[in-house]
């Protein structure tokens, strides 16, 4: 317990969770701790105020060049007044202050266009994209006119069949769906936030309207709402997910290399209640890992938040199985991160933002989902924040972890990390345990070899041995060859004359 209680870094309170305006919605890091909201009240608070200093930046502009036009014709009208006063007027004063009013509002438009926001982060985009058609000529965004794939039909045909059932109200939803798309194709040279906008007014909208027509049936909005929202960024998807107007792409892959640089943590350093020794328990780590990369794969906002659901699923439920009792929050965001660091999922800070911007409020804002997400952000946010104190290390150690020059895994001795944690990856632990394995083998092998060369050497000692022997018993005892022995009569010359040898008879008796 004293362990964990140091940890700080990884516990989050629920309360940090929700809105810093204290609605009770949940809150999100993308947002500054808000909800979405609150969050769209201060946009487009701060948003009124720049238009209305525009504004007045605009009309004090207009103001010098009058006051300038003015002092720069004054002496000029001074000479002809004389006889343009007995001259009638060519122009009625109606008709002149007329004139004199539309043209200031047409040159306080214009300098309310360049100072805008969404003109000056889209100014460099347009004057490509107008060189562009200068060139080719009149055309719409290649986004937009591509030819619809296999599932953006399925997805039309099935946002068809139901709003069929909708009758008259499926027909208008179907035809301002339609209509906000076409609308979208012209606002291809507006940033993330103003896309986002004007999505989120969408569905403002047509909630309001459905809302008014269902008679406050919650229930029935929220099914054609999240049909509609299907329909819309499965057409939309491709032209608003990590536009070019932001900087989602450089985020993702910061993220990427920094979950990389941290390949060292481990399950132990964060203290996540999970022991993936268990059966049951790994198969509920790889699920996780696996709808949280899956996340990238899908179109629509509430896919991605259903992959992310189903990931916090499998992860309370492994807490669950390893403690025996449910699992609390404090347990969940350390397995979180753990889950995300194992993981690395593609394009993550682009799947964040692009639920953030384009996703119904609604769901972020309470639910399952909206927890779920909110827990998430917070993971990355304590990611791309951890430090040596987050884990309970000393500065040095985890300069040196993040740099490669040594790691936790196999700093004193190979084997005691494996045997000595009770919650190590059961692959770590085959992995460590082929390695001692392998020791072993390379030092038994290296005992034979210096075995086999030490009997090669009494070998050659043994044979130089034997052949001295030899050579001295030779020298001591040298090798006498005698003459062959002859027989005992070899040396009678008369043998010849000799009668013959006698002949054994048989006689009859």
């Amino acid at each position: 317990m004293s362990q964990r209680s140091e940890r700080r870094g990884i516990h989050v309170d629920q309360s940090e969770l929700l809105c810093k305006k204290g609605c009770g919605y949940y809150g999100n890091a993308a947002w500054q701790g808000l909800c979405s909201k609150c969050w769209r009240e201060e946009y487009q608070r701060a948003r009124q105020k720049q238009i209305q200093d525009d504004w007045a930046l605009a009309e004090k502009l207009q103001r010098e060049e009058e006051a300038a036009y003015a002092s720069s014709h004054g002496s000029q009208s001074q000479s002809p007044a004389q006889p343009s006063q007995s001259q009638p007027s060519l122009t009625p004063f109606s008709k002149f202050e007329e004139k004199k009013t539309n043209e200031k509002t047409r040159k306080v438009t214009t300098v309310k266009k360049f100072f805008s926001p969404s003109s000056r982060t889209a100014s460099k985009k347009a004057l490509v994209s107008r060189l562009r058609e200068s060139h080719e000529g009149k055309s719409h965004s290649p986004s937009f006119t591509r030819q619809p794939s296999l599932e953006t039909d399925r997805v039309s045909r099935d946002f068809v069949d139901f709003l069929k059932n909708l009758q008259k109200p499926g027909r208008e939803i179907h035809k301002q769906s339609r209509a906000f798309i076409e609308s979208m194709a012209n606002k291809k040279d507006l940033g993330a936030d103003e896309l986002s906008e004007c999505v989120q007014d969408f569905y403002q909208n047509m909630s309001d309207r459905l809302m008014t027509h269902f008679k406050g049936s919650s229930e029935k909005v929220e099914r054609v709402m999240d049909q509609v929202e299907k329909y819309i960024m499965t057409r939309l998807y491709k032209s608003v997910f990590c536009p070019e107007t932001t900087d989602d792409e450089k985020k993702d892959l910061a993220t990427q290399h920094r979950i990389r640089a941290l390949h060292w943590v481990t399950i132990q350093m964060l203290c996540v209640p999970v022991d993936e020794e268990i059966p049951e328990v790994a198969d509920s780590v790889v699920k996780a890992i696996t709808d949280i990369i899956e996340m990238d794969s899908k179109r629509v906002p509430r896919d991605k938040l259903a992959c992310i659901t189903s990931c916090s699923k499998h992860i309370f439920n492994a807490i669950k199985v390893t403690k025996k009792e449910p699992a609390s929050a404090d347990d969940f965001l350390p397995t979180l991160i753990y889950i995300v660091l194992k993981a690395n999922p593609p394009r993550l800070q682009s799947n964040i933002q692009y639920i953030t911007r384009f996703c119904n409020p609604s769901r972020l804002m309470t639910g399952e989902d909206g927890y779920y997400f909110t827990n998430l952000c917070c993971a990355v946010a304590f990611i791309e924040k951890l430090d040596a104190q987050s884990l309970n290390l000393s500065p040095e150690d985890f300069e040196r972890y993040m740099s490669g020059q040594v790691s936790p895994r196999r700093q004193d001795d190979p084997g005691s990390w494996t045997h000595s944690a009770p919650n190590v990856n059961p692959v770590i632990s085959q992995i460590h345990h082929t390695l001692d394995l392998l020791t072993c083998l390379e030092k038994r092998q290296q005992q034979v070899l210096d075995g086999a060369l030490t009997m090669q050497a009494e070998l050659h000692d043994w044979q130089d041995g034997v052949a001295r022997e030899v050579q001295d018993i030779l020298e001591k005892f040298p090798l006498e060859i005698k003459p062959r022995a002859s027989a005992i009569d070899a040396e009678n010359v008369e043998s010849d004359r000799l009668p013959p040898p006698l002949q054994p008879q048989v006689f009859a008796g």
